[in-house]
């Protein structure tokens, strides 16, 4: 959550899963728990999502990721995203899908770029108005 305006406590986390199951029942897809295949230990989750906050480059499907600081740089970011990508791709013919950071997160712009999309714009997120460090954001996309 390094990039996110703060931690969500127990309440909050509930109400997230909540959502995605929500989403999940909704759409055919969410961001999901991942797990180090070898161990069984979560990491984190990586997934699609519908977006719909305001900005030039919603409505649309997203991938994204969110990872325990410890999984970083180790590859299952971009092999998490590769696989969402050719999910919904293969599952739901989606023929767009874009991500989103801010602009000082680098590392995932690096793993955005890893799996092929391509800068799509930057904007103000309107989620994070009250965070100016966070505010400037990315779009990158891939059309199939």
């Amino acid at each position: 959550m390094e990039y996110f305006p703060s931690l969500l406590d127990n309440v909050q986390s509930q109400q997230f899963l909540d959502r995605l199951i929500a989403h999940q029942q909704k759409h055919g897809f969410c961001y999901f728990h991942v797990e180090i295949l070898e161990t069984g230990e979560g990491i984190g989750f990586i997934g699609l999502a519908y977006q719909d906050f305001e900005s030039e480059f919603t409505p649309c499907i997203d991938v994204g990721w969110r990872l325990l600081p410890w999984a970083w740089g180790k590859g299952y970011a971009t092999e998490g995203a590769k696989a969402s990508l050719n999910w919904g791709i293969e599952n739901f013919g989606l023929e767009e899908i874009m991500s989103f950071a801010p602009q000082v997160n680098k590392a995932s712009i690096a793993v955005m770029e890893k799996i092929g999309m391509e800068l799509a714009g930057t904007f103000k997120h309107p989620k994070l108005g009250d965070f100016p460090e966070l505010e400037n954001c990315v779009a990158y996309r891939i059309k199939t």
